[in-house]
């Protein structure tokens, strides 16, 4: 599982960039708040990962921060949201203003996006009202910039099978307690002893 790429902005397309890793191109679907973020071709850029293998092809999907990653995550796992409809809500929609749509059932925001109906936006509500706890807005580091750290413990977290509430609230309870200079390491480490209590 390939979970970030790091190197040059070779290429942007409508709704992918071309990533040059050492002499290889990855070709990264991605949102087009993603691609915007990537700035201008020949940058140094991180973009974290999603890889999606169907019968018939594998796709790799890019995205500027772990949250934007997990929204993914969360929004393909709804019934009839696959990998175009999501990175449409996330062309509109940051993590943040996401789980905003979600918390107060604004069906109409999500609605909002490109290939999304009315009915497929109170589906997304629906299923996601429980799920997405937390996600991107444990603390103050979670929708910060460069919450980075807090982003990617909180996803460590989850892989690890806690909640997305659970993970966040475990993370924002360790960022506030580490300060924000933490280290991914000691994140995830005092976040854990914290969710196992």
């Amino acid at each position: 599982m390939i979970a970030h790429l790091q190197g040059r902005l070779a290429a942007i397309g409508a709704d992918h960039a071309v990533i040059d890793v050492n002499g290889v191109g990855y070709l990264v679907g991605a949102s087009a708040r993603t691609l915007d973020a990537l700035g201008a071709i020949d940058n140094l850029v991180t973009i974290h990962t999603e890889m999606l293998v169907s019968e018939d092809s594998i796709r790799l999907m890019g995205f500027a921060s772990a949250a934007e990653r997990d929204w993914f995550r969360l929004l393909t796992s709804v019934q009839g949201v696959g990998a175009k409809v999501a990175l449409a809500i996330l062309s509109i929609l940051s993590p943040e203003e996401a789980q905003a749509a979600v918390a107060r059932a604004d069906a109409a925001m999500i609605a909002r996006a490109n290939g999304v109906g009315p009915k497929l936006a109170q589906r997304i509500v629906n299923e996601l009202k429980d799920k997405a706890g937390g996600v991107a807005l444990g603390g103050a580091g979670m929708s910060a910039p460069k919450g980075g750290a807090a982003a990617d413990a909180a996803s460590a977290l989850m892989n690890l099978g806690f909640k997305p509430a659970e993970a966040s609230g475990a993370v924002a309870a360790a960022n506030d307690e580490l300060g924000a200079g933490a280290t991914l390491d000691a994140l995830v480490r005092l976040a854990l002893r914290k969710a196992a209590k």
